[in-house]
């Protein structure tokens, strides 16, 4: 990668961050990304606008590169794929906890040590909040989930009590 030749991984990373997430948020942008009847020379106008004071040279040529290609639709997630390749040079899992309630510091650094315990390599760790879960949390990991919500513990006892295990003896 081009990245790895100019020792710019870590900013390309960070970009591709931004971009992610600017595409993720913005409705509008992807509603112009997806408009044939814009062409692409405007595209690259638009993008260079958004995110040319905030990207490294690197980044921008890069999606200049996309935009002109007529690939901008592809965007979001060109920077997944990046962020992904990223991860997976340096060692890093990508995880995610989800609790009721916003994880304070203290939970936050024992997730990342029992993630980076079991799976051996540096943890990214995305905090989410989600009401509906009552209680307790929810880990993913590398492919793995780890279940301890409330929610899912009230599910399991309405399916035990909702099975008949009287058996007459008569």
């Amino acid at each position: 990668m081009l990245a790895d030749e100019m020792q710019e991984q870590d900013r390309v990373a960070e970009d591709m961050r931004l971009v992610n997430s600017v595409c993720a948020e913005n409705h509008m942008l992807n509603t112009v990304f997806r408009n044939p009847e814009v062409k692409a020379s405007k595209k690259v106008a638009i993008v260079s606008d958004i995110f040319g004071a905030h990207v490294c040279k690197t980044t921008m040529a890069f999606i200049q590169f996309v935009a002109q290609k007529k690939r901008s639709v592809n965007l979001k997630g060109i920077s997944a794929a990046y962020l992904d390749l990223y991860r997976e040079s340096r060692g890093i899992v990508l995880s995610q906890i989800t609790t009721a309630q916003p994880v304070d510091e203290e939970t936050r650094a024992l997730a990342t040590k029992v993630i980076a315990d079991y799976t051996h390599k540096q943890v990214e760790l995305v905090a989410k909040t989600d009401p509906k879960i009552i209680g307790g949390m929810a880990m993913e990991f590398d492919n793995t989930m780890y279940d301890a919500r409330i929610s899912t513990y009230l599910m399991k006892l309405r399916h035990a009590f909702g099975e008949n295990v009287y058996e007459s003896k008569l």
